[in-house]
């Protein structure tokens, strides 16, 4: 069995790092330097033949006698170990003596990682972490344990040191889970407050009155002449706790109708959609649905985006009624069934504060992770109610699920067939999930693959 130490100075949080992988609190805690004296241990299992022996060491710290002879068995402990973790403290300044017992650690020739811990927030990761760079690590991971931020890139880089264990009584198979996966079954992220929102639509459906009715000021030139916003306009507010970044895009035309700058107007658009979270979708109520419409919401789904459809110019829509033209906005956005649709004028005011709201409850299911024993309870409860379909007398046999990404959810299948689950029944999976789990306004991707197919994590912090 492999032997992964865990070592660094005093309270840089190698036994929070500890409890974490044994996925539960063994080692003791503490602000206090010095709280791990001995060399803890715990085995990791990595499902039923992967598995390795966990070190958590005290603190490395010559300060004293007693820490001099602690710091001396983690240093110990860590040249006898298969795998060696260095953790430094992120939001210290790098310390020679860290720099000089990693160079030493780094002779050995074992796998070695430095983990820089306490890096919380973006700021701090372009700020402090790397400082760190000159300790010259080939693995070197900004993570924040506390806050659960980061840790999915070192997990795959421990899961390719860690080989199948020859000694286990179980049948050797090559395609068990990566280890990104099994420890993000019960991650709790820390929510970020900010996100970026796209107004999208054609020319002239009102984008711009829309986003100076929302921020109450004249931000955007609001003209009849269509195509007056070339360039992207950002205006950020505060709302509930939030700090929502509003984007008015330039109107979209036919592409035989785009000339000259507009060329470059689209183009930054799209560029700009990658970087939201959330598109509020402008239907003209006088207009209804055109065929353009639909190719604008199709860049919705392209890029995975929360959703909002708003119908703007409700206040002149005529004889138009309600459900009549909530109906037809469905029948022709079919692909974004899950997006809720709210009616408004953005020149009268009409129901424009009720979009706030709308947007921050779908920004937050953009963001939810669901337990892996909850989501794995679901998906039995979908398939008692209806089974999964047998392909040509193959059985196919769904044997687990993972939440493995946020921002849009994205939820990885274990199928023994995976090319054999169709897609008709992925569609009902998706539907039950979206209403046992309240996923309105928010894209579902479920991803089925065999065990130890590897997962694009693209949510990573």
């Amino acid at each position: 069995m492999k032997k992964v130490a865990v070592i660094g100075r005093p309270n840089v949080g190698k036994s929070s790092f500890f409890n974490r992988l044994l996925k539960r609190r063994d080692a003791i805690t503490s602000d206090v330097s010095g709280t791990t004296r001995d060399v803890k241990k715990g085995v990791v299992t990595l499902l039923e033949n992967r598995e390795f022996e966990l070190l958590d060491t005290g603190g490395i710290d010559y300060t004293s006698e007693l820490f001099s002879k602690v710091g001396d068995k983690s240093m110990q402990a860590a040249k006898e170990a298969d795998i060696i973790i260095y953790m430094v403290d992120g939001k210290s300044i790098p310390e020679q003596e860290d720099k000089e017992r990693f160079w030493e650690l780094q002779s050995l020739g074992k796998p070695l990682a430095l983990i820089v811990n306490k890096i919380d927030n973006d700021k701090e990761l372009q700020e402090k972490f790397w400082e760190f760079a000159e300790f010259g690590a080939e693995n070197i991971f900004a993570v924040s344990i506390s806050h659960n931020r980061g840790l999915s890139p070192f997990y795959k880089w421990l899961e390719g040191q860690i080989p199948p264990n020859l000694n286990s009584n179980t049948v050797i198979e090559d395609d068990e889970l990566p280890l990104e996966l099994l420890f993000a079954q019960d991650e709790e992220e820390e929510e970020s407050k900010e996100f970026k929102v796209a107004i999208i639509g054609r020319v002239n459906t009102g984008k711009s009155s829309l986003l100076n009715a929302i921020t109450k000021e004249d931000r955007v030139v609001v003209s009849d002449v269509a195509g007056t916003t070339i360039d992207p306009i950002d205006e950020t507010i505060t709302y509930d706790d939030y700090n929502i970044t509003f984007v008015d895009t330039a109107g979209i035309r036919r592409r035989s109708k785009i000339l000259g700058i507009e060329k470059y107007a689209l183009n930054r658009t799209e560029n700009m959609l990658k970087e939201a979270d959330i598109a509020l979708v402008m239907i003209d109520a006088t207009a209804g649905v055109t065929e353009l419409d639909e190719r604008i919401a199709g860049l919705v789904d392209k890029y995975k985006l929360g959703c909002l459809i708003v119908v703007n110019k409700w206040d002149i829509r005529g004889e138009l009624e309600y459900k009549e033209a909530i109906n037809d906005i469905r029948d022709e956005l079919k692909f974004l069934h899950y997006a809720p649709i709210i009616t408004i004028s953005a020149k009268t005011g009409q129901r424009v504060d009720k979009i706030l709201d709308k947007i921050v409850d779908i920004y937050k299911k953009y963001s939810q992770r669901i337990p892996t024993s909850k989501l794995n309870d679901a998906i039995k409860m979908a398939i008692s109610r209806h089974h999964v379909p047998s392909h040509n007398g193959q059985v196919v046999k769904i044997k687990f699920a993972t939440q493995f990404a946020t921002k849009p959810p994205r939820i990885a299948l274990v199928v023994n067939k995976p090319n054999l689950l169709h897609f008709s029944y992925k569609r009902y999976l998706t539907n039950f999930l979206r209403e046992k789990f309240d996923f309105e306004g928010v894209p579902i991707e479920l991803i089925a693959q065999k065990r130890g197919e590897r997962t694009d994590n693209e949510d990573e912090e």
